[in-house]
């Protein structure tokens, strides 16, 4: 019975990281229902990449590490199974017997139409970003690109790694161009639209809130991860930049509003039924999932609109880690971690880190204070997480 205990908790472990919750999340759900299996001295270490589990005393220490990531529908498994186990409604062989179970489940969709979904998200994306209707159909045209390299990549591991590279410059490549005919100004951040799904800007916020958590190691890792995607990122898009011809000055951080704040809320829309799809989020979540994408975008321009970037970023994390908190405390709500994660595709962490970096490449001067505006944004973002989290808890 022990060994099945410590192998349970292993694999629920690696599911909670697999899903992309912090580790010290992780490392407290383990130690919790560990208690509620009759292990009360459970200790566990946890870190992005694996967990060690021991039950305590003199008992051996296992090791698990983690597999590929987990879609959201699994996610959502994984939540109701650790809430089942906390509840005694399930043992440990047969919360094992469930978590090998969650692993092997099939795609709800096809791969294609997953891949395709990327383009709903490119022209929610440019929406909210550069709201013009050429910004949005250039950046919907680039993303027709983006997922076809994303099918491809399945097919060979090296293209799988070279993707943020190979997307960043064939997206600002078609976009690029389109600014060189005149058909589109501010090209920037339109090109960002299409490579939106590549964004770290969740990583970057989970290893914030890891690093004021304490779990330095972990945190560091995550955002050491993230800036090498946010540089690989930025440097296929300046080198698109030099071969497409378009000077600094058209590399600027601009931003042209022609369609006001209803393509805003649409954009949204856009962005929630892509990300919906894309990542295979449980059955009856979608409401859910674009009321916090909404509450997190009303709140974080009212902020803005208040008292700048920082502001924002801080009351939209704070609304969006709350929102997702309270929902998932509703009867049958979806879970926290498949509602929560969504909203950060849409803010600042990852998107302002990719302008911030090309912008620095094209220009030193300015693209230095859009660095400074960035890490100060990504800070206030992850501060107002850690403080919706608590309060969303302490309502419990």
């Amino acid at each position: 019975m022990p060994t099945t205990v410590r192998e349970l908790l292993l694999e629920l472990g690696i599911a909670e990281l697999a899903a992309g919750r912090p580790v010290h999340e992780v490392e407290a759900a383990v130690c919790r229902v560990g208690a509620a299996l009759g292990a009360p001295d459970v200790r566990s270490a946890a870190t992005p990449t694996g967990i060690f589990v021991s039950l305590g005393g003199s008992e051996s220490v296992g090791f698990a590490s983690v597999g590929p990531m987990l879609r959201f529908d699994q996610a959502a498994r994984v939540e109701a199974l650790t809430g089942a186990l906390l509840a005694g409604e399930l043992d440990a062989e047969a919360g094992l017997t469930e978590l090998r179970a969650v692993r092997a489940m099939p795609p709800r969709l096809r791969r294609s139409l997953v891949a395709l979904a990327l383009l709903p998200q490119a022209a929610g994306v440019a929406l909210v970003l550069q709201p013009t209707v050429a910004s949005a159909l250039a950046a919907t045209a680039a993303a027709l690109v983006v997922a076809g390299l994303d099918l491809v990549a399945d097919r060979a591991q090296v293209l799988r790694v070279l993707t943020p590279v190979l997307a960043a410059f064939a997206a600002g490549c078609l976009v690029f161009a389109a600014a060189r005919l005149d058909l589109l100004d501010a090209p920037l951040r339109t090109a960002l639209a299409p490579i939106a799904v590549l964004l770290p800007g969740a990583l970057i916020v989970t290893g914030m809130s890891e690093v004021t958590a304490g779990a330095m190691v972990a945190g560091a890792a995550r955002l050491a991860f993230g800036a090498v995607q946010v540089l690989l990122l930025s440097f296929g898009l300046f080198l698109a930049a030099r071969v497409v011809g378009i000077g600094p000055d058209e590399l600027a951080n601009t931003r042209l509003d022609d369609l006001g704040v209803l393509a805003t809320v649409a954009g949204v829309l856009l962005v929630g039924v892509g990300v919906y799809v894309h990542l295979s989020a449980p059955p009856g979540a979608l409401p859910w999932l674009l009321l916090v994408l909404i509450v997190t975008a009303v709140v974080q321009a009212i902020g803005q609109e208040a008292g700048g970037p920082v502001l924002g970023g801080f009351v939209g994390g704070v609304a969006a880690a709350f929102t997702a908190a309270v929902v998932n405390r509703l009867p049958h709500g979806p879970p926290q971690l498949a509602i929560f994660l969504p909203a950060f595709w849409l803010l600042v962490p990852g998107s302002l880190g990719v302008l911030s970096a090309t912008e620095l490449a094209a220009h030193a001067s300015t693209g230095f204070a859009t660095v400074t505006a960035a890490i100060a944004a990504i800070i206030a973002i992850a501060l107002g997480v850690l403080v919706g989290s608590a309060v969303g808890a302490s309502r419990r």
